[in-house]
């Protein structure tokens, strides 16, 4: 463990900060080390009442992603050096974050079994532990609570505020984690915050639900490439979405569920008004019987235009195949942009910066598969959490051109959490101009920090009573 201090400057007021970094073990039944997780916790000292501020607990995704990008381009003290768009810049390295949530919360960013630095311990006799024990929806939820309790318990932060954040798969991750906590740590929450979250009750499901949910998302990658109509082109992106989603969910979404039996009649007036609002042909999206995958939209959306394909995690990039024939890209332009910037970034950082020094290897993508999603009850364990902890509340972030955990989708799921609709009002939903990581945006970096502030305020207690109150 290595503990270093430093100083910055957090919305013109000058913050002074601990960061502390290393590892805390995760136990077995037996109380024997089984794995090493890789942590960067970072305090503020130049306060009072440490045991009042917030503490966020957060992660990424994949599964397999370390916690990294949320780390050194979101809600850190220190941002990767980018342009004014979210686009990486050369010298790689990383400057000061201005907009860090760190004034007003404590941060402990966490690196899961096989990420980071990482790693599975092995026994007396050299063998590792069960794959089965760390990778899995249910598996990771189970020990990364375990860790968690030990973690705020070292720390002395039983009685703080406490957030979980997670980004992509780890949207998936704080779901589940929320209910775990709270009923097997015993460990209650203000507030869950979902980053353009993957929810694995709608992907690969192959159902028309989630087919119509992409649409929106194609009317706003199409309007950011000039490829709709002059008449919606002109308009404004927040004014053409509505229109979008009303018809994804009352005419694309039954007119799917017919499938085969659709008659030709509406089949083509479904087609015509899906061409008006994804930028594709007619002809390309009836060739596709209505249902147009994800992957053959950032390969044709330009095709006929410039050849170039667009990004999946963020479509605003632009890639260049080896033939514009195909029906899906050969490379995702964004994320190969990303990890040239952001492994060097990550590496000298901590080194140079935090003073963690060692020759482990830091895995941005570890092997974790395969990754058993069976028992996928995420959501509906964040429903209990929820109708049993009056305080907890969700925020829900998501960027309008990702293409892969889109907007629309992430809406969906935050409808589908609750049926009863008795606890709507304790959810909240932020949409951005930027991509699955929205935060890389200069504007939405300081929006999205923001509207983290404001939502962790809101779910503060103030001295309330936990109960219901009746109606």
């Amino acid at each position: 463990m290595v503990v270093t201090n430093h100083t910055t400057t957090i919305k013109n007021k000058s913050i002074n900060y601990k960061a502390t970094t290393g590892t805390q073990p995760v136990w077995n039944e037996k109380g024997e080390p089984i794995a090493a997780l890789y942590y960067t916790f970072y305090e503020r000292t130049n306060t009072n009442n440490t045991n009042e501020r917030p503490l966020i607990i957060s992660f990424n995704g994949g599964p397999g992603s370390a916690s990294v990008w949320m780390h050194i381009a979101y809600t850190g003290p220190k941002v990767l050096n980018l342009d004014s768009e979210g686009y990486p810049i050369q010298p790689y390295g990383v400057s000061d974050n201005p907009n860090s949530i760190l004034d007003i919360a404590d941060i402990v960013y966490v690196n899961p079994v096989n990420t980071g630095y990482s790693r599975m311990i092995p026994d007396s006799k050299g063998e590792l532990p069960k794959r089965d024990t760390f990778f899995g929806i249910n598996a990771d939820i189970k020990y990364l609570a375990e860790w968690i309790n030990t973690f705020v318990s070292r720390k002395g932060r039983w009685e703080s505020p406490k957030y979980i954040i997670g980004e992509s798969y780890g949207g998936t991750r704080v779901m589940g984690l929320a209910n775990e906590l709270q009923n097997r740590q015993w460990m209650y929450l203000n507030g869950v915050i979902l980053v353009s979250p993957a929810d694995y009750k709608l992907y690969n499901t192959n159902q028309p639900v989630y087919s119509a949910l992409n649409l929106p998302y194609f009317t706003a990658a199409a309007w950011h490439h000039n490829m709709l109509s002059p008449e919606l082109q002109q308009k404004d992106l927040l004014n053409i979405l509505p229109e979008a989603e009303d018809f994804a969910i009352n005419n694309l979404m039954p007119a799917l569920a017919k499938g085969g039996f659709i008659s030709e009649n509406e089949k083509g007036q479904i087609a015509k008004k899906m061409a008006y609002y994804s930028g594709l042909s007619e002809q390309s999206i009836l060739q596709n019987n209505l249902d147009v995958p994800t992957h053959f939209y950032w390969k044709d959306l330009l095709r006929n235009k410039t050849g170039q394909t667009i990004g999946r995690l963020d479509s605003r990039y632009l890639g260049i195949d080896k033939r514009e024939t195909g029906i899906s890209p050969d490379y995702s332009p964004e994320l190969m942009s990303w990890n040239h910037a952001f492994t060097p970034a990550i590496n000298y950082y901590l080194r140079e910066h935090l003073n963690f020094k060692t020759d482990i290897k830091y895995q941005m993508f570890g092997d974790v598969h395969p990754w058993d999603r069976r028992n996928d009850n995420t959501r509906e364990g964040l429903r209990q959490a929820m109708a049993q902890n009056p305080f907890l509340k969700v925020l829900i972030q998501s960027g309008y051109y990702d293409g892969a955990t889109t907007y629309f989708g992430a809406k969906y799921t935050m409808w589908q959490i609750d049926p009863s609709g008795k606890m709507k009002d304790r959810f909240t939903f932020k949409g951005y101009r930027s991509g699955h990581m929205m935060y890389l945006r200069s504007e939405d970096l300081i929006t999205a920090n923001d509207d983290l502030r404001a939502f962790m305020k809101n779910a503060l207690t103030n001295g309330k009573a936990a109960k219901y109150l009746k109606k």
